[in-house]
């Protein structure tokens, strides 16, 4: 399956502990789109989220997090895990 990573621009900063929350409602939420939310990386200060995800394309990834709390990505790209 295809691997992307997410970025979301939030306006004025972001919580941690919002982000882990969002998070936790993407995976109540992915299985029925066949999608796996892997990990997640915040910058608190500049608003920056960053999200990876195995999905079978980039519209799934972000119809979970539209479906779960409405966040959805600014730019989602394919990438290839490297080490």
């Amino acid at each position: 399956m295809p691997l992307f990573m997410d970025v979301h621009h939030m306006d004025g900063g972001v919580a941690v502990s919002d982000v882990a929350a969002a998070h936790m409602a993407d995976l109540q939420e992915q299985s029925q789109h066949g999608v796996n939310y892997l990990k997640y990386w915040v910058n608190e200060a500049e608003g920056r989220i960053f999200c990876l995800v195995d999905a079978p394309d980039a519209e799934s990834a972000n119809t979970v997090h539209r479906e779960a709390h409405g966040l959805v990505a600014d730019e989602i790209y394919e990438v290839s895990e490297g080490a």
